[in-house]
């Protein structure tokens, strides 16, 4: 088995109060045991809340606004998913037009539960093969998306995940898609 690395990747992850904590926090260990350097983006300033078992879980320092992000300073995105999290994001317009612009750069992208919702927004989901929390999956194919039923989806660089029980085959495809990089077939 290959162990991919990313040491002097920047990977950018962007989160609104009400992220689901454990899709917050395995990835992005994950991503640092790799090497990676992970900033994580709020539409919040100082601090984002996460959710667990459902009640709040901890807070988590932001270390960009989004008005201050950039694509061009990141090889991946990470968006983890929630209920609350990715129906606030989609809301945000610089959000979307970040999210869109890893798709247009080719860059890796990494979603799971209903963080693909911010795909849909994003309008970068049609004819994409991909996974997320059951109770998106109209809303998915509505958008033009082939949904299934898998735990790990890969589409040119865009992973795709069902919900914290896939996290172990999330992050292995998540480090092996982002070690990869640029995706010619990956755009919005």
């Amino acid at each position: 088995m290959t162990t991919y690395r990313l040491d002097g990747k920047k990977i950018a992850v962007v989160v609104a109060d009400g992220f689901e904590q454990s899709e917050f926090q395995k990835p992005v260990n994950a991503l640092r045991d790799a090497g990676a350097e992970v900033t994580v983006i709020s539409t919040n300033e100082q601090e984002v809340k996460g959710w667990s078992d459902h009640n709040w879980g901890a807070s988590i320092l932001v270390d960009l606004p989004i008005g201050n992000a950039t694509c061009d300073d990141y090889d991946g995105l990470l968006l983890p998913g929630g209920v609350m999290n990715p129906d606030t994001l989609r809301q945000d317009q610089d959000v979307v037009d970040f999210v869109r612009d890893f798709f247009d750069q080719g860059k890796p992208v990494a979603a799971i539960c209903h963080g693909p919702q911010l795909l849909i927004e994003a309008d970068v989901v049609e004819d994409r093969k991909l996974t997320s929390y059951p109770s998106i999956r109209t809303d998915l194919e509505n958008a033009g998306a082939e949904w299934v039923d898998e735990e790990v989806v890969v589409d040119q660089g865009l992973v795709t995940s069902r919900s914290p029980a896939d996290i172990p085959a999330f992050n292995a495809k998540m480090v092996e898609e982002f070690a990869e990089g640029i995706h010619s077939g990956q755009h919005a």
